[in-house]
């Protein structure tokens, strides 16, 4: 797969403190890759080279191919943690004016800002200055100045911070979209439910060092332990673990369901299938809840975090 961004053995330091170290990162062309770690971890830092707002110390970075330069800011769209816009300018006036920034025209920087105010339904904020608007709303018009030039690469930091779930759901259609569109995203936030839905390729980074990366399916699958949930209803609960326990690992399990089933998690040995499983249980119980646990993207993050203690 062809790389829209390489970052080869970047590190950079700070005085005597090490923001980041030796990390190297490839995001895929039309990808949404997640950039995700403890606050503090190097990841601001990494986005602020990408950015060309610091340089490294060692290492580089190549945009599509080339050398990372400043005739390539114009191809990214960044969306920072803390909101960027003047407050006691009008909407309209600072949307335009930032637009024409990133070498849009007014022309086009008009025909584009009615295409998203109208997608959005805010074209009465136009004339309204910034301090008049809710955070939530302010996001919006800091999203759409974000996407307006059309960039190859989008940079969101934590862009649901003060969306309600209904626009925070708007939004992220918005950047599924646009990923489908051509664009390739960098995602970075503290939401993991987020990564779920959104990321395709993730990276972790903890302590200034990547620790982990790569497609987040791919990561899935090597953490996963082929643990099952299983609900049973059953008369005898206490004969049926006791049956269970004598051919399969099993501990009682704590997940929702509306029923009260005896509810399990069964691990199964190197040489067990689940269909042998599946089997097993049905000739002795109904089975009404059967469930590989995959681990989350949460689980993921906590355990390697804690492993590198």
């Amino acid at each position: 797969m062809d790389n829209l961004l390489s970052i080869d053995s970047v590190s950079k330091h700070f005085g005597d403190y090490k923001a980041l170290n030796n990390v190297s990162v490839d995001i895929p062309k039309g990808s949404i890759f997640g950039l995700l770690g403890p606050n503090g971890a190097g990841k601001t830092t990494l986005i602020r080279i990408i950015n060309q707002i610091s340089i490294p110390d060692t290492g580089m970075v190549m945009f599509n191919g080339e050398t990372l330069s400043q005739k390539h800011i114009r191809n990214i769209g960044y969306l920072p943690e803390e909101r960027g816009l003047y407050k006691s300018m009008k909407v309209g006036e600072q949307a335009l004016y930032l637009a024409q920034l990133k070498g849009m025209s007014r022309v086009d920087a008009k025909k584009q800002l009615k295409y998203w105010f109208d997608k959005f339904q805010i074209g009465e904020w136009w004339d309204k200055k910034i301090v008049e608007l809710s955070k939530g709303m302010a996001q919006k018009v800091q999203f759409i100045v974000t996407v307006l030039h059309k960039p190859s690469l989008l940079i969101f930091d934590e862009p649901f911070s003060g969306f309600d779930p209904i626009n925070a759901n708007i939004i992220k259609d918005e950047i599924l979209k646009l990923r489908d569109d051509g664009s390739t995203v960098i995602f970075s936030t503290h939401r993991m439910e987020s990564v779920e839905e959104l990321c395709d390729h993730i990276a972790l980074i903890h302590k200034s060092n990547k620790v982990l990366d790569g497609n987040l399916n791919e990561i899935k699958r090597q953490y996963k332990t082929n643990t099952f949930e299983v609900g049973l209803v059953c008369n005898e609960q206490r004969v049926i673990k006791q049956l269970i326990s004598s051919k399969f690992k099993s501990v009682d399990a704590n997940f929702r369901s509306l029923g009260k089933e005896l509810k399990l998690n069964i691990s199964l040995g190197p040489d067990q299938t689940s269909n042998e499983l599946l089997n097993f249980l049905s000739s002795n119980a109904e089975v009404n809840h059967f469930m590989e646990v995959v681990p989350s993207a949460n689980d993921i993050f906590i355990q390697t975090i804690n492993n590198q203690k």
